[in-house]
């Protein structure tokens, strides 16, 4: 190596946005623009989804929380719906054969109210026409007739048989328990006494008797035989009249809807029994005697329930197909519901209990759905498949659907299911679902996945920036000054972790403007600037790094060391970034390693205690065979090694600190001690090449806070992969620090820049000989192992001396 790397010129530690490159004075003066940019992949299988018909090419729009997913399928859904019409109406109405069963109507959209209204204008109609008809002149007429007709019938047969009683001398007298038959006198019309009766022969009371047993016979013929048939006959008549009056009245009345709905032979069909109905319930309508109500009878309706049309679906309103989304997407919530009533300690229903669910809702256009909450619903994903399958919504209570209860419900008809479904959720649903679910892909067949970040290039800031605008706008903000606006685009590009990306979370977005204006407005200003802007930062870190505030104390208290200075032997600060929502820091980890003369093991410790992950596993094990590919020549590699966290109480996972476990292993072996002013993150790979890793800018600003704090002496600093220099976009302060010498960044592309960093001394390279330079840390290693080697072949020859004693 000739020399170790530079340090990093300021302006490769953060990337400013220049607010002259911005072309205008406030957001005031762009315009509105889509909220959702650097999209083109999601948006474009959106679109796809929205626009093919066929069965099963539903959506699942993946990505962060926050993103924007539902924001964008909510506007595309919105605009494609724009050009479609709104869908049909639907109504439940009576099933009059099968009440357990109601039917359903179909209508064009709009018609649905105006036929609930309709019908329940015949009722009231009829509620009064019915009454007023039964108690018009010609019915009270015709009825009376009807009924004289019968009583002149009994009376004419009642005075047939008094004649032929008349000439046997035999009287038939009405009695207030009936008739009965009594002899009477010759000469006179007087009935016989008992007395007189008793003074009669025999042969003149047995001929009395004969004969009234007779007349009994035929009166009893009469009254029990052709009095009942008469009567009914004379029933039959008033029903039929009743009938014809009712089917006069209630015709009229349903005259005029039939031809208003003449096009609809299903609504047709139902006015054809609703009349039929009524007809056969004409006693509903009609005053009822004032009485005692059964307790048993079910709660008291008006005439017209029966006939009430049941409006679950109305889109009188809509212009134009419906787009609904469901925030609980729970079994009912989706499907719909039956209510009940209580009623004497029990619960009742019928076919007004009838509510519409989400699917009935969005039927014919288009449903959005939180993917997590629907499936944390119970059986709410199992209903949803069971719909889409089936294509058509049927209504049953999760109780029923489980058979859990077995009590008699409502069968509402299935109602035909056409909708486009579009579920939003995190990457890890969508990918879970898919392996879990064999019927996922049948109905999800577009996948829209959402970047993380877009570009960052003037193009995409000046989208950027209108973004910016619509969105202070749509939430009624106030303009953002050009400066204002450029700070947002580098904390963008510091939420990205990339100084060439802008972030694409939108939610975090919004909420810094929303929290900017506030400040803004209690400062008396008519315009958001970038002073708010970075008041706005500040305050949102401070009020979530109590915990980082926590242990940045300890470590300036002692609790936790951390050396900031000197060199130790086997020491070395490795980094590590700890994330609390949305909210993440760096932390400075001692790390200590310790050599001896072993079988080439490098002990984790963090594994042996199950304190460490597999992937800092796999880090240790890469060091592992990199050390022993390196340096086992003929002497071996003779060493056993220990790594480990030094004040770590919970788990370590990730290579991030392996290159500074390596580093750290080496200057034990060599005795070369470690600059404790650097601090060191990268993972290794076997051949010596450092990676990058993820947090750099966390990591390096966690490691300055504790240098800063102790007092910045020109000689601290992080080393870092090359690979990361890209995605710093450090804060101020650290880049000042770096411009006036006080703090260093290094960037690093091999293990050895990193060593040489860190010892002061040279790696060296092997020379034609095989050796390493005198002096060079390379050179005191493979020296060291050489000893180690010699020890263990003294051990070992001692060993077998001693077992050659024993024998």
């Amino acid at each position: 190596m000739n020399g170790h790397p530079a340090a990093l010129p300021p302006e490769r530690l953060h990337t400013p946005c220049d607010p002259a490159l911005l072309r205008f004075e406030t957001t005031a003066e762009l315009p509105d623009t889509e909220i959702i940019i650097g999209q083109p992949r999601a948006l474009e299988a959106i679109q796809l989804g929205l626009k093919v018909a066929q069965k099963g090419f539903n959506i699942f729009v993946l990505g962060p929380p926050g993103s924007g997913k539902l924001t964008a399928a909510l506007e595309l859904a919105e605009r494609v719906a724009a050009s479609q019409p709104p869908p049909s109406d639907w109504c439940y109405v009576n099933n009059f054969a099968n009440p357990a069963q109601p039917k359903v109507l179909r209508l064009p959209a709009g018609w649905g109210r105006h036929l609930a209204h309709d019908m329940e204008v015949v009722v009231e109609d009829l509620v009064t026409a019915l009454p007023a008809a039964f108690e018009g002149e010609e019915y009270r007429g015709r009825a009376e007739k009807i009924e004289q007709q019968a009583r002149e019938r009994e009376a004419e047969a009642v005075g047939r048989l008094r004649s032929e009683a008349l000439l046997s001398r035999i009287a038939l007298i009405e009695t207030p328990t009936g008739f009965a038959f009594a002899p009477m006198l010759r000469e006179e019309d007087e009935i016989i006494s008992p007395e007189q009766f008793q003074k009669l022969s025999d042969q003149e009371r047995q001929a009395i008797e004969t004969t009234v047993a007779d007349l009994q016979q035929q009166l009893q013929k009469v009254l029990r035989h052709q009095f009942p048939a008469w009567r009914k006959e004379a029933r039959g008549k008033l029903k039929a009249l009743n009938r014809e009056i009712a089917e006069y009245t209630v015709s009229h009345q349903f005259a005029d809807l039939k031809a208003r709905y003449a096009s609809l032979p299903g609504v047709i069909d139902y006015l054809n029994l609703a009349q039929a109905d009524v007809i056969e319930h004409t006693e509903s309508f009609l005053p009822k005697p004032e009485g005692v109500v059964s307790l048993f009878e079910g709660p008291q309706k008006s005439p017209g329930q029966r006939y009430r049309i049941n409006l679950v679906v109305d889109h009188s309103e809509h212009t134009s197909a419906p787009v609904v989304q469901e925030e609980l997407p729970a079994h009912g919530n989706l499907i719909g519901r039956i209510e009940h009533q209580a009623h004497m300690g029990a619960l009742v229903t019928d076919f007004t209990m009838i509510r519409a669910g989400a699917l009935h809702k969005a039927n014919g256009g288009y449903l959005l759905l939180d993917a997590r909450k629907l499936l944390t619903q119970p059986f709410a994903w199992e209903t949803l498949k069971r719909a889409l399958h089936a294509g058509e919504i049927r209504i049953e209570s999760l109780e029923r659907s489980l058979s859990l209860i077995s009590t008699t419900s409502l069968e509402p008809e299935p109602i035909p299911l056409d909708l486009k479904l579009i579920l939003f959720g995190e990457r890890a649903l969508y990918f879970l679902l898919d392996i879990y679910d064999p019927e996922f892909r049948e109905f999800f067949k577009i996948a829209a996945d959402f970047e993380d970040t877009l570009p960052r290039d003037a193009d995409s800031m000046a989208l950027y920036a209108q973004m910016v605008a619509t969105l202070a706008r749509r939430e009624k903000l106030k303009p953002l000054r050009r400066d204002a606006v450029a700070r947002i685009i580098e904390h963008a590009s510091r939420r990205a972790g990339d100084r060439e990306k802008l972030s694409g979370h939108l939610r975090s977005l919004a909420d810094l403007v929303k929290e900017a204006d506030f400040y803004a407005g209690s400062e008396g200003r008519s315009h958001i600037t970038g002073e708010d802007i970075e008041l706005t930062i500040d305050r949102q870190i401070y009020r979530s790094d109590r915990l980082r505030c926590r242990i940045q104390e300890a470590i300036r208290r002692g609790v936790l060391l951390i050396d900031t200075g000197g060199a130790v032997t086997g020491q070395i600060n490795g980094l590590s970034v700890i994330q609390l929502n949305d909210f993440s820091f760096g932390q400075p980890s001692r790390i200590t390693a310790t050599t001896r003369p072993g079988s080439g093991r490098v002990l984790d410790i963090e594994k042996e205690i199950e304190l460490g992950g597999s992937l800092h596993s796999k880090g240790v094990l890469i060091l592992a065979n990199f050390l022993a590919s390196r340096y086992s020549g003929a002497q071996g590699f003779s060493v056993a090694a220990s790594l480990v966290f030094e004040q770590s109480y919970g788990g370590v996972d990730g290579d991030s600190a392996s290159l500074a476990e390596l580093c750290a292993v080496l200057s034990s072996i060599a005795e070369a001690p470690i600059r404790q002013g650097l601090a060191v993150t990268g993972s290794i790979d076997q051949r010596g090449r450092v990676q990058p890793i993820g947090g750099v800018n966390e990591k390096i600003e966690g490691f300055f806070d504790i240098c800063s704090a102790r007092g910045l002496s020109g000689d601290q600093g992080v080393i870092i992969p090359a690979a990361n220099v890209d995605h710093l976009m450090l804060r101020r302060d650290v880049v000042q620090a770096a411009a006036d010498g006080r703090f260093h960044i290094y960037a690093v592309a091999e293990l050895d820049e990193a060593l040489e960093l860190l010892t002061g001394l040279p790696m060296g390279h092997r020379d034609a000989s095989g050796l390493f330079p005198e002096g060079s840390l390379n050179q005191r290693v493979e020296e060291r192992l050489k000893s180690f080697a010699a020890v263990l072949r003294s051990l070992q020859k001692t060993g077998e001396e001693t077992e050659a004693d024993k024998r």
